[in-house]
């Protein structure tokens, strides 16, 4: 296969996982959102009296069981809406890397599903994480009241992180996907070498991304229009030519929407 050719079934395979994937997930995020079920979707929603409720009734431990599958439901969406699309010259890079093997689309899903597998980690690292604040916020009546200080000190945190030197190393790994492929591909051992080239790259763009992600939790995930503006943030800092310069503004607003919160409640 010519380079002509590499280069014309690697924007198909963008324009695939745009079409079938990234769009239909936003559809859906939207649906859901729009529905009597939001409660299953929205941050802070999975503890009140919810349509769904008979069904937590009916499976065994179902106040438990039900709102996990949910979680994890919604979080896949938001991975194949938010993240995929960022991953994009990756997987366009890496397909044209294996363009002449007869196994090229499996080593590309597994690709994709070490991306995915990457991100579900910190999803259900992430819902552990908000599930324990929650039980600890219930039991304290201080907490209770209090409880639009963790959305400060989430955007703060937000905020502080996007002038961190930990983000932009990780970010330079993101953007740079010729490289990642050449220093993560050698095809000794193609299926785990494809999975894990994904994984790892997941994992670099989890760690110059998860205080974003982490807005969400502020927002609402059931929230379409803050989440596309967060997913474009993502996408612009990741894959456009100087799209490290939004880090100033980027970070400053966070830092002055936390301050803002705090300000309003004094």
């Amino acid at each position: 296969m010519n380079a002509t050719s590499r280069s014309r079934d690697a924007r198909r395979l963008a324009t695939l996982l745009v079409a079938g994937v990234a769009v239909p997930a936003w559809a859906l995020l939207a649906l859901w959102s729009a529905s009597p079920w939001r409660g299953w979707l929205d941050h802070g929603g999975w503890g009140d009296t919810l349509a769904l409720s008979p069904l937590c009734r009916a499976v065994p431990g179902g106040e438990i069981l039900v709102p996990a599958l949910a979680a994890a439901l919604a979080w896949l969406l938001m991975i194949a809406a938010m993240m995929v699309p960022t991953a994009l010259p990756l997987v366009t890079t890496f397909r044209r890397a294996v363009a002449d093997r007869a196994d090229a689309s499996r080593l590309v899903g597994l690709v994709l599903a070490g991306y995915a597998a990457a991100w579900m980690a910190f999803g259900v690292a992430a819902h552990a994480a908000d599930t324990g604040i929650r039980t600890l916020a219930a039991g304290s009546p201080w907490l209770v009241a209090h409880a639009w200080l963790i959305g400060a000190l989430v955007l703060a945190a937000a905020g502080a992180f996007q002038f961190s030197a930990l983000k932009y190393r990780c970010l330079e790994r993101c953007r740079t996907p010729f490289g990642f492929v050449n220093a993560h591909w050698h095809g000794a051992r193609p299926l785990p070498e494809a999975f894990r080239l994904g994984f790892d790259h997941g994992a670099f763009c989890v760690a110059c991304c998860w205080a974003l992600m982490l807005v969400t939790f502020v927002v609402g995930m059931g929230n379409p229009g803050w989440m596309l503006a967060i997913a474009a943030a993502m996408a612009i800092e990741k894959n456009l030519p100087g799209g490290h310069r939004i880090r100033t503004p980027l970070g400053l607003g966070l830092l002055a929407w936390a301050g803002g919160i705090v300000l309003s409640r004094l």
